[in-house]
């Protein structure tokens, strides 16, 4: 027992101290250990009662969940028959107002099907008349296709227009010449010579046509030279046949019955324009032809008021000496009035002194002093009796 085990520090420490330590320290660890136990115990105590204090916490708040359950539901099913009554009066509502829908729609489509039928049967006349007119171009094609026909339509359309603005008995068709030549139409000029202004009807449409359709260069210079060949013919014809000295007027005119052609004419061939001025021959459209028609129509005018001069003058002389005893007539009234203004003057006088007089004799005022009038009747003298 005595036996050192070890040395520390110089103390030697033997069996009995250790066995002695040793003891000690077994004898602290169950100290500690009796301790622990004991708080553990304590900890358990403290643990059960917080667990049964959370249980009772937990069945309180779950009995208070059931309750806020119970009344939610209450709520849910209230909140539920109202949403059911609510939906069930908006779904009348959109029902009523979808069947007014549909039957306004349905209103509204009827008409529009009735417009559009009635549209559609617009369309289809005028389809049909489209149809006729197309008939018809496709016939006036043909007609133009006719050299004989197209001078028929243009020396037409010529007379329509000379008729529509000219009295009968300025203008004659076919008339005939001294040189049996027979122009389309002569319209006569106010003037001592009386030589009538020659219109003739020409219609270059095969040229201007085959013009229009060249396809290369080539073509289109073949075309102008036939187009300058054509119209360069009609021009010595109109200046040969039409153009009589003495007879008719010096200028004559070509009436190109198409405002393209003539178009087609001054902007592409302005040689053949110079050419025609040369000849005294004026080419015009049926535009122009309108305006040369309306300015003879005021030269006509303006002649036939110089011829009326004298009867003119003579109906202004009456006039005017109908004027003069007119204004004697009117100065005569003039006086009438002037003396119908001084009477009226005069009775308007007599009328206020009669006024004052009547004035006075209401107020018992009576001037002793005014001389007598001679143009104021006297009043009666009455005599007294004896017994007054």
């Amino acid at each position: 027992m005595s036996e050192v085990l070890v040395t520390l520090f110089g103390i030697h420490i033997t069996t009995a101290h250790a066995l002695l330590a040793l003891g000690a320290a077994a004898l602290v660890l169950l100290v500690a250990l009796l301790v622990a136990l004991a708080r553990a115990g304590r900890a358990r105590t403290d643990e059960s009662a917080d667990l049964e204090e959370r249980v009772e916490e937990i069945a309180r708040r779950q009995i208070e969940s059931s309750s806020r359950m119970q009344t939610l539901a209450e709520i849910l099913a209230s909140g539920q028959s109202d949403l059911a009554h609510t939906v069930n009066e908006r779904l009348d509502a959109v029902s009523h107002r979808l069947g007014e829908g549909v039957t306004t729609a349905a209103r509204a489509t009827a008409q529009t099907l009735g417009q559009l039928n009635e549209r559609l049967a617009v369309v289809d006349a005028a389809q049909a008349r489209i149809a006729e007119l197309s008939s018809h171009m496709i016939t006036l094609k043909d007609v133009l296709a006719n050299k004989q026909a197209r001078g028929a339509f243009g020396q037409g359309r010529m007379e329509a227009i000379v008729a529509d603005g000219l009295p009968k008995d300025a203008y004659t068709f076919q008339h005939t010449l001294s040189n049996g030549k027979r122009p389309d139409c002569v319209v006569y000029l106010p003037g001592d010579d009386g030589r009538p202004l020659v219109i003739d009807a020409k219609f270059p449409l095969e040229a201007i046509t085959a013009l229009r359709e060249s396809a290369g260069e080539d073509d289109r210079k073949l075309a102008a030279q036939r187009v300058r060949q054509d119209v360069g013919k009609h021009i010595n014809d109109i200046a040969e046949k039409y153009l009589i000295p003495g007879e008719t007027q010096d200028v004559a005119l070509m009436f190109v019955p198409s405002e393209s052609v003539y178009a087609e004419l001054h902007d592409g061939f302005d040689d053949v324009v110079q050419r025609a001025y040369r000849a005294q021959v004026m080419m015009v459209s049926p535009t122009l032809l309108m305006l040369a028609i309306q300015v003879i129509q005021q030269i006509q005018k303006d002649a036939r008021m110089r011829e009326a001069a004298d009867q003119i003058r003579t109906e202004v002389g009456h006039v005017l000496k109908d004027v003069r005893l007119l204004g004697d007539r009117v100065k005569k009234l003039q006086t009438h009035f002037g003396q119908a203004t001084d009477d009226m003057n005069s009775i308007q006088t007599s009328v206020g002194r009669i006024e004052k007089r009547a004035g006075r004799i209401e107020e018992l005022e009576f001037d002793g002093d005014e001389a007598p009038s001679d143009n104021v009747i006297p009043a009666p003298v009455r005599k007294l009796g004896a017994a007054e």
